[in-house]
């Protein structure tokens, strides 16, 4: 068998500084802002080291309340993508018919800008003449019928519900190209060896899509961390900041000229967003072996 290339270091060496430049050092720049008093109001910018930090983790705002809003959407939004793509893609991977359209119909909210999916579902969770209300009330469930994105009770799980639904295709169908490239001789071997479909799913296909699943939940709780764009297009942090998470908050603090603040949220963010990813990475393929 032909052996892989390897390629020089160096061949990467354009895309890493490319990296550098226009991710890590931007956010080295915001670590630094953060030990400052930097606004809008002052053309002085002075030191005032971890005055900043106190304010974010003092307990005396909603920052807390933003950090585990921000916690609840990843963890959530990641096990419940995770899960839904992973079943579509192993049912969409057997032979059923019109399978290819079953997958571009689920794989298609993923790709609609995030503007259009929060008009669209603005009008649709609307409690007076949204879709959704409109036909639970004509089928006679009227009970059902809430104020989806108005309710506070409600409102942040109507916003993951959402990302949930926009999010799966997308998953699934990374999924479904680690399944295809599972060779077939091992279902066949364990099929002789009179495993079911539940025992080849759990000691074939698992194991094999490993990898493939350490990718998609590492992206999946990158995305959630630094999720902003489908709040602020659905509820811009409402009702009662009952949906505010992290990065919207840095949007409303650098529209109001409060840029140290705002950039030291989004510094503590981006170290843990490092740490996080690093760690998972280590996590999920520790026993992952390289030939």
């Amino acid at each position: 068998m032909k052996k892989s290339k390897v390629y020089p270091w160096y061949f990467a060496l354009v895309s890493v500084l490319l990296y550098t430049v226009l991710s890590v050092l931007p956010g080295l720049i915001g670590i630094g802002y953060s030990f400052t008093d930097w606004s809008a109001y002052s053309k002085e910018l002075h030191f005032v080291g971890f005055k900043n930090f106190v304010t974010v983790f003092s307990g005396s705002n909603d920052y807390l309340r933003y950090i585990y809003n921000t916690l609840l959407f990843t963890v959530i939004t990641t096990v419940a993508k995770t899960g839904l793509g992973l079943l579509f893609a192993v049912i969409l991977c057997k032979d059923i018919k019109f399978k290819n359209f079953h997958r571009g119909i689920l794989y298609m909210p993923s790709v609609l800008p995030i503007l259009v999916t929060g008009l669209t579902f603005t009008s649709i969770l609307n409690p007076k003449v949204g879709f959704l209300n409109t036909f639970l009330r004509a089928i006679g469930l009227d009970v059902l019928a809430q104020k989806w994105l108005v309710d506070p009770k409600i409102a942040f799980f109507s916003v993951m519900g959402v990302d949930i639904w926009r999010g799966t295709g997308y998953i699934m169908t990374m999924l479904i190209a680690g399944i295809m490239a599972i060779p077939g001789v091992y279902y066949e071997a364990g099929a002789i060896d009179g495993a079911g479909g539940w025992k080849r799913f759990l000691h074939i296909t698992l194991p094999m899509l490993r990898q493939t699943l350490a990718v998609t939940i590492v992206l999946n709780v990158l995305y959630g961390l630094k999720v902003f764009d489908i709040i602020y297009a659905l509820t811009n942090g409402g009702p009662g900041h009952r949906t505010e998470v992290m990065y919207t908050a840095v949007f409303k603090l650098f529209s109001k000229g409060l840029y140290a603040e705002g950039t030291t949220i989004s510094s503590v963010m981006f170290i843990f967003m490092v740490v996080t990813g690093f760690f998972m990475v280590k996590i999920l393929t520790k026993d992952e072996v390289v030939e």
